[in-house]
């Protein structure tokens, strides 16, 4: 009984883990469509050198936080499938 507890238990960390590696990645993610919205929204309404500079600069700056977002979810991701019992069924 308690080896099937512990198992159990062990199973759900895990789980629990994935999920907070989805979340990490998802707020990578909406922070990348933050910045790159906010390049959309100066572009829109302001028409200066500046302006246009500092939008050039939020993109770049929301390709490299999804970039980084996605190089993050992967290796967690990897380690986890590394880690994880044979008996459990997730990709």
């Amino acid at each position: 009984m308690k080896m099937e507890n512990a198992a159990l238990r062990d199973e759900l960390a895990l789980e629990r883990t994935r999920l907070a590696n989805e979340r990490t990645f998802l707020a990578y993610v909406r922070t990348a469509l933050a910045l790159f919205a906010g390049a959309a929204a100066l572009l829109q309404f302001f028409h200066g050198a500046y302006a246009t500079l500092l939008a050039w600069l939020l993109i770049a700056g929301g390709g490299l936080v999804l970039i980084v977002g996605v190089y993050r979810f992967w290796r967690v991701g990897k380690r986890l499938a590394a880690r994880a019992p044979e008996s459990v069924g997730h990709s």
